[in-house]
């Protein structure tokens, strides 16, 4: 069977959440469509009914990616036969049960976010009750470079559906065995260790350079483990938490979660999502060619806060 082999046709898809991840899905689906048939996707981000600057900048994102607007949740899923659930891993589950009501029988419901399997039944038994088909998705590298080829893992009664039909999109899926939550579970266990490092470099290296002693420490890592470039990797975690710090943070929670379900000690992911939260809530500015380099501005944005806090 070739994945294109009972694949309804595929006239619209929704996307719950047009952010980093939609913006790049949408962008690799026109690409792939280029001399295939046109398939409408209709859009909703819960920005749309924040503030007017940002509303107007989350159209704008609709537009300079060809897809369309919907006034809400539940009018991006009407006629859709397919829905991309793309939030914030905290989001998840208010973003299923606001899609719910507007799903139309046995639409696939692909809820892409990275929260715990617990939030991930929970959002499934709201689907599946309003006809739906829910299927657990987990992305499993950044979508930059590869765009909508980057790889997925899919698990759930209704997952061989959802892989053929994100095949014959030009998708990278992957089944897993098991019920909603196995695919989950990989993606959050495995961030345990990319985010949780990530959190580990930003203390070990901020702490070293408040000491004036990183070159040294970088140095003793480099001749420990010669096959990582330490400052390049510090630099990366530290640019990485600066943007993308607070999804980073509520899927740490989320996999604090999956770990406690499990009857386990989850003192490193919960530390995780605290490194990740702080850095992100300072909120600096991406640093550019005539920026301080960020390991500076954050000790700096954090003597600051030191400061305020000792001054009340």
């Amino acid at each position: 069977m070739t994945p294109q082999d009972n694949v309804p046709c595929i006239n619209t898809l929704g996307f719950i959440g047009f952010g980093e991840v939609g913006m790049a899905f949408a962008a690799g689906l026109r690409r792939e469509q280029l001399n295939g048939p046109a398939t409408d996707i209709l859009a909703f981000d819960i920005k749309t009914c924040g503030t007017q600057e940002a509303r107007e900048e989350k159209l704008s994102d609709y537009e300079s990616s060809g897809v369309l607007s919907a006034k809400s949740a539940q009018s991006c899923a009407a006629g859709a036969q397919a829905v991309f659930s793309l939030v914030t891993a905290d989001q998840a589950l208010d973003a299923a049960l606001s899609t719910a009501p507007g799903l139309g029988k046995n639409c696939l419901y692909l809820d892409c976010n990275s929260c715990a399997p617990d939030t991930k039944k929970q959002a499934a038994i709201a689907i599946n009750a309003a006809g739906g088909r829910y299927v657990d998705v987990a992305i499993m590298a950044p979508v930059h470079p590869d765009l909508h080829k980057t790889p997925t893992l899919v698990s759930g009664k209704w997952a061989e559906d959802a892989h053929r039909l994100m095949m014959s999109l030009g998708m990278r899926s992957s089944l897993v065995n098991g019920d909603i939550g196995a695919a989950a579970s990989i993606k959050l266990i495995r961030s345990i260790m990319v985010k949780g490092m990530e959190a580990l470099l930003a203390e070990c290296l901020l702490a070293a350079k408040k000491a004036s002693v990183e070159e040294q420490v970088l140095k003793s890592l480099e001749e420990t483990y010669p096959d990582i470039d330490w400052e390049q990797r510090s630099k990366y975690a530290l640019s990485r938490m600066i943007k993308h710090g607070m999804r980073r943070a509520a899927e740490m929670e989320e996999a604090t979660s999956c770990v406690k379900s499990l009857r386990l000690p989850n003192q490193m992911s919960r530390a995780a999502a605290d490194w990740q939260r702080a850095i992100a809530g300072l909120h600096l500015p991406l640093e550019d060619s005539s920026a301080e380099p960020d390991a500076k501005r954050i000790l700096t944005a954090f003597q600051l806060q030191y400061n305020r806090r000792n001054e009340l």
